[in-house]
This record gives structure tokens, sequence and C-alpha cells, in this order.
């Protein structure tokens, strides 16, 4: 991750400046109250044409129409003059050059955080940090690997930036920016943008970069799926799809959906896992009633995809484990991570 404390000099910055500028508006109105005040007592000249002369003088315009006659009012507006004017004028420059050196260390951290991601490899990829790819962005976090955002609003922007995120303030559709982002070196993308049409030009301009890649893409349309797919996609998620059929269980099947819920949960220390087996690990060619799997780390193996893309649902534990199989398992997070490991131990 980047460095979370880019977002509180910012703001210590922006702060600077506004104080900056605070005093300078301070400083133009005590000058011209004192201009104003001094005109009125020596000159006699009314409030109005003493504010008048005393703004020409700060703001060094002199038309000319309006000039002290008596000796007293040209001493003072001689010394208004030295005074007031040069007030002004420091603080005004005080001001410049608070917000010249902002957007040279603004410059600076945005070329740093740049430098940082192009370090960045076997990567995740997110378009768009809108409702759904902020909860990715949640989940990445969550599982402490290495991501960059791509996203072009503002605000979004900078949210991303105060919690320490990769962020790229580009167009995701265009192929400069998928190769900044790290796409020819990533381990996957996600396609979260709200557009069908543009999902389906990063997708292909993403699959057409890097053809090892994982990618998922977001279809606000149903009719979008087979595009995508054909664009390139290993999978296309419809939010809405989804949402209507987990509508469904609920209604239908309550008990299902509250079991779900539960291991959805992000507070509960239960999940799904996807290992895959080495050939060198020491699971190979065991059956699963010989492993520790369920013994010991007290999780559940629910499905084996073998090697050629055949998936076996509810193994039995007479099945044996053969190598590049990928096990897809629900247990405890601390169990799942040690089976990763022994997954990839050599016996």
């Amino acid at each position: 991750m980047s460095d979370t404390s880019s977002a509180p000099q910012d703001e210590r910055r922006s702060r600077k400046v506004r104080r900056r500028f605070i005093h300078l508006l301070i400083a133009i109105a005590v000058a011209i109250s004192i201009g104003t005040v001094g005109f009125h007592l020596i000159e006699g000249w009314s409030l109005g044409k003493s504010i008048y002369v005393a703004v020409q003088t700060v703001t060094t315009v002199g038309y000319g129409d309006v000039t002290p006659v008596s000796k007293g009012g040209r001493a003072f507006a001689t010394l208004f003059m030295l005074l007031g004017v040069g007030t002004v004028f420091y603080a005004l420059t005080s001001v410049v050059q608070s917000i010249i050196e902002s957007e040279v260390v603004a410059s600076l951290g945005l070329r740093r955080r740049y430098r940082e991601m192009k370090k960045v490899k076997n990567h995740f990829i997110i378009c768009g940090a809108g409702r759904v790819g902020s909860r990715i962005i949640r989940e990445l976090q969550r599982a402490r690997l290495d991501f960059i955002v791509i996203e072009k609003d503002a605000q979004k922007v900078a949210d991303l930036i105060g919690i320490g995120t990769h962020v790229l303030v580009r167009d995701a559709t265009l192929e400069e920016t998928l190769r900044e982002a790290g796409v020819e070196h990533a381990r996957g993308l996600a396609a979260c943008l709200p557009d069908d049409a543009d999902n389906v030009y990063v997708v292909l301009t993403a699959r057409d970069l890097n053809h090892n890649m994982h990618i998922v893409a977001r279809a606000v349309e149903e009719q979008a799926e087979p595009k995508l797919i054909r664009a390139g996609a290993n999978r296309v998620v419809a939010p809405t799809i989804i949402g209507s059929h987990r509508m469904a269980q609920a209604l239908i099947k309550p008990a299902v959906a509250d079991f779900m819920d539960t291991i959805a949960a992000e507070n509960l220390d239960l999940g799904f896992e996807q290992v895959e087996i080495s050939p060198l690990s020491g699971y190979v060619g065991k059956r699963l009633r010989d492993t520790n799997i369920r013994s010991e780390l007290d999780a559940v193996v629910v499905a084996i995809r073998t090697k050629g893309g055949d998936i076996l649902y509810h193994p039995t534990g007479e099945t044996t484990i053969a190598a590049n199989d990928m096990l897809i398992v629900i247990g405890r997070n601390e169990s799942l991570s040690r089976l990763n490991d022994l997954a990839r131990q050599p016996s």
C-alpha cells in the first residue's frame, strides 16, 4: 500500500494556504481602513471618497481624479503608500508562494506514488471505485493483497488516497492507462465501470495485453454477459441478477440465506478458500480421509476442480487428491491459511 500520511499532509498544506489567504484579506481590510480614516480626518473627505482613494492607493491604480491637497494629506498619503501597499504586497506574495509550494509538493508526492505503483507486481487492478468497486477494494484490503485502482471521480480518488490506496486518476478504457497500472504483469482485473460498453472495452484491451490474467467483469444488463465473455472475461457478475436471486432465496429458503449471510459476514472467522495442490505436496495421491484436512484443520472440502476443469461436488473420503487439483474448502481463516501452506510444501 502507499504512504497513508499523504492525505494528512495534503490537508495541512491546504490549511496553510487558507490561513495565508485569510491573512491577506485581513491585511487588505486593515490597510483600507487606516487609509479611509486618515483621509477622512486629514482631508475632510466623506467616507465614500476616502474609501475610494484608499482602495486606489492599495491597488496602485491611481486614477488621479481625487488627490490630497493639504501638506498633512500628502504626507499621510506618502506614508500610507509605503507602509500600506508594502504590507498588502508582502501578504499577497506570501499567499502566492504558499500556493506554488503546495503545488510543487503535491506534484512530487504524486510522482512518488506513481514510482511506488510501478514496483507492484502480481497485483490486482480495479477499474472503477463505485459501489461494486469499493466493496472489492475492502475485500482486497482485508486479505492484504496488492492492488491498483483506476478512477476518474475526484472525490472518490481523494477518499482512496486518504486510506493509503494506490490510485490512478485516469480513464480505464484507455490502453495507456492499463499499461500504466501494470496490466502486463497483473494477477487479475475487475471491470466495475457503470457502463457495459466501457467494461467490454476494458476487458477486450486488458485481455489483449495479458492473455494469462484472470478477468472478472460487471454486467449492468443481462444481455451484456455473452459480450463480456467473448471479449475475454473469465467470469461475469451481474449484481442485479445476483441480488434478485438472493432475495428469492431469502423469501423461499430463509435458513439457507441466513447460512450464506453468516459465511459472508466480515466479523465471522469463517470463509471459503481455493487451495491448489502442488505436484510436490504431501497430499498428492492421498485419499481425503487419510489427510489432516478434516481431523486437524477442521476444514471441509465441498468440491474439487481437476486439472482438466471438471468439478466434483461433495467428494467422499475415498476421493484421491491429484496434483494440480483445486480444492474448494470451507473453514476457519487460520486453518485455511495453514492448508494453503501445506498444499504447497513438498512431502
